[in-house]
C-alpha cells in the first residue's frame, strides 16, 4: 500500500501537507476530498436530512442533539412495530448495537432501507465482547447491507475475523491504530471494506476511513473525547446526517464525520482549558462546537492523508 504523498513527508513537511492540500495518485486528491467534505457539510445544513436512529438509551439524547447541531433532524423510532415503516420517510438509518435488544428492529428497518436505496450505518458496539454480541453482529452483516460500518479498532478487528482485545465498549490497547502500525491497520480495514462492500470507519487517536480502494487517515480530536460516554455514538449519528445529505458517496460522508468530530473535539477542548471545566461540560461544548462550526473552521482544521492500494 502506498501513502499518497509519502508517510514521512506527510509527518515531517509543513502544516500544508497535514491539512489535505496535496493531491495523490488515483481517485480524489486531497484538495478534491476536502472540497467534497465541505460540500456534504454545507448540504446537510441546507437540506436538514431526517435520520432514523435505533441507538442505545445511554447516548440517545446526545445522538439526537448532535444530529440537530449538524443541521439534520433526528427520529429515534426503534420499536419493532414501526421501525421499518419509519425508515420510509428518513434519508438515512443508523443502527447502534448498544441497543442490543433492538436487533430485530434494526434488521427489519435495514432491509427496508436497502430496498429503498437509503444509506444504513452500523455502529457495532462491543461486537466481540460477549457471545450474544458476536452472534448478533454476524446476523446484522448477513441480513443487511451497510453503507458504512463505524467503530473502534477492537470492534472492527472482530468483524474482520481477527483476535480483538477490547474492554467493554473501549478499544483494547493492542488494537489501537498508531503511527507504528498504521500501514498494517490500513490494509486490514481495507480488506474488511472489500469483504463487506461497506465503507469502514475506525475511530480513535487516529481515524482510518476505507472504501476498499482508498484509505483516508484523519488526525485530530483530543484525549478528553475518550473520557465522555458517547463520542463514538455521536460520530456515528453524524455519519447518518452526512450520508442522508450526500448518499451518493459513503466514503466522503464518513470522512466528513471524522473531520467534523476531530475539529470540534479540539475546539471544545480549547474552551475546556480556558474555563477550567471537566468532562461533563466538555460533552455539551462538543455538541455546541458542531452547532457553531463554520465552513472556514472545518477547512482550516481538518488534517488528513490518503493511502492508495
Amino acid at each position: 500500500m502506498k501513502l499518497g504523498q509519502g508517510r514521512n513527508d506527510a509527518r515531517n513537511e509543513s502544516e500544508r501537507s497535514r491539512t489535505g492540500r496535496k493531491g495523490v495518485g488515483k481517485g480524489p486528491g486531497m484538495d478534491q476530498l476536502q472540497e467534497r467534505i465541505l460540500e456534504v457539510f454545507c448540504r446537510t445544513r441546507e437540506q436538514g436530512p431526517l435520520v432514523q436512529c435505533i441507538t442505545n438509551f445511554v447516548t440517545v439524547n446526545d445522538c439526537a442533539n448532535v444530529i440537530l447541531a449538524a443541521g439534520g433532524s433526528p427520529s429515534m423510532a426503534h420499536d419493532i412495530r414501526e421501525a421499518a415503516e419509519a425508515v420510509e420517510g428518513a434519508a438515512a438509518l443508523v443502527c447502534n448495537m448498544g441497543a442490543i435488544e433492538n436487533i430485530d428492529a434494526m434488521i427489519l428497518a435495514g432491509q427496508r432501507a436497502n430496498a429503498l436505496g437509503k444509506p444504513v450505518i452500523l455502529d457495532p458496539v462491543a461486537a466481540g465482547g460477549t457471545e450474544l454480541r458476536r452472534r448478533e453482529s454476524r446476523r446484522l452483516l448477513e441480513e443487511v447491507h451497510f453503507s458504512i460500518i463505524r467503530g473502534n479498532a477492537s470492534e472492527l478487528r472482530y468483524l474482520a475475523g481477527r483476535q480483538a482485545a477490547g474492554s467493554g465498549v473501549d478499544a483494547g490497547g493492542a488494537d489501537r491504530v498508531t503511527e507504528e502500525n498504521l500501514l498494517r491497520a490500513a490494509e486490514e480495514f481495507r480488506e474488511l471494506s472489500r469483504r463487506t462492500g461497506s465503507v469502514t470507519a475506525v475511530s480513535g487517536e487516529i481515524d482510518l476511513i476505507s472504501d476498499g480502494n482508498q484509505t483516508a487517515v484523519f488526525r485530530g480530536g483530543c484525549p478528553v473525547m475518550a473520557r465522555i460516554t458517547g463520542s463514538g455514538c455521536m460520530q456515528t449519528a453524524l455519519l447518518g446526517a452526512f450520508s442522508g445529505a450526500g448518499r451518493e458517496d459513503s466514503f466522503v460522508a464518513a470522512c466528513a464525520g471524522a473531520a467534523v468530530m476531530n475539529v470540534c473535539g479540539e475546539l471544545a477542548d480549547e474552551k475546556r482549558k480556558r474555563n477550567g471545566t471537566g468532562n461533563a461540560t466538555f460533552r455539551t461544548d462538543l455538541i455546541d462546537a458542531v452547532f457553531n462550526l463554520t465552513e472556514e473552521q472545518l477547512k482550516e482544521g481538518m488534517r488528513y492523508e490518503i493511502f492508495q492500494g
